[in-house]
């Protein structure tokens, strides 16, 4: 009997045949690896959320463990996200004043402010710098405990490690990062209130008359569901990029690159398709 042909044995085969058909040869394999790969990723994923499904059915396991996820996520993340918000509410009011042209209402600064805070940065710049400080680390968590079989130990110990590591997490960001968002559109619309009457020549009237200008309870609902979907995506992706880990100390830094790459991509689709989707319902 013949042995089985190795990498090395067919890429010396390949190798026997013309450039032309070659080249071809390489093409193809190529694209089927490529294709074999996505769809082993597909159902990979397809299994770990049915994991997770499952792992709602133990609210033993995953009930205290979601109290300190929620410190971690949350409470923890404060400094962070009121830093960023303030920042970024003051230099709306500012630029937004500086490029009005002559003659404009100046409570047009509260109504942008509002607007550019509220809708989109507000939520979406606490999703991106939640997914370096918060996801980052939920890969980093699970991944080392991947590579040191303390997952391993959890099953042998008759502990669902999806219960006890990813629905906790999951749900402290569903709750935490709506939460984080509130504070982070209070702290830039303050921050902005602030520059606007202090810094440049906009009253505090101007200020407030256009913050209440087309104002709708739906935009603080838009806001809040951009922020449970940042959640959900930071929760799920970076935990399965640990979860996943492999190849030592060295597998734990591209597992954790690699998820925040991923949820940075994935919090930017999102927020396209949140804002393509209900955009039409913002108008009050």
């Amino acid at each position: 009997m013949s042995e089985p042909l190795g990498p090395s044995s067919v890429s010396r085969q390949t190798e026997t045949f013309p450039v032309v058909q070659r080249t071809s040869i390489r093409f193809f394999r190529r694209v089927t690896r490529f294709w074999v790969g996505l769809f082993r990723d597909i159902g990979e994923r397809t299994y770990f959320f049915r994991d997770i499904a499952r792992g709602f059915g133990d609210p033993a396991t995953y009930v205290p463990e979601t109290i300190r996820q929620m410190k971690n996520i949350g409470v923890d993340s404060i400094p962070l996200t009121v830093i960023v918000a303030a920042f970024i509410g003051g230099v709306i009011a500012y630029q937004t004043r500086y490029q009005l042209f002559p003659g404009v209402e100046l409570s047009i600064i509260g109504l942008a402010s509002r607007l550019m805070v509220v809708l989109e940065l507000g939520p979406l710049l606490t999703g991106l710098v939640l997914t370096g400080r918060v996801g980052g680390r939920m890969t980093a968590e699970i991944g080392t405990m991947r590579v040191t079989e303390q997952i391993d130990a959890l099953e042998t110990l008759a502990y669902d490690p999806v219960a006890f590591l990813i629905v906790p997490r999951l749900l402290a960001a569903l709750v935490m990062l709506p939460t984080l968002v509130v504070l982070a559109d209070a702290t830039g619309l303050g921050s902005a209130y602030f520059v606007a009457t202090k810094i440049t020549d906009v009253t505090p009237e101007d200020f407030k008359t256009g913050l209440r200008l087309g104002f709708g309870t739906f935009q603080v609902v838009y806001s809040l569901l951009k922020a449970m979907l940042f959640g959900a995506a930071i929760a799920l992706v970076c935990s399965y990029e640990g979860y996943i880990t492999e190849a030592g100390a060295e597998g734990v830094g591209r597992s954790t690159a690699r998820a925040v790459v991923i949820t940075s991509m994935t919090v930017l689709v999102l927020d396209a398709l949140t804002a393509g989707i209900l955009g039409p319902y913002l108008q009050s």
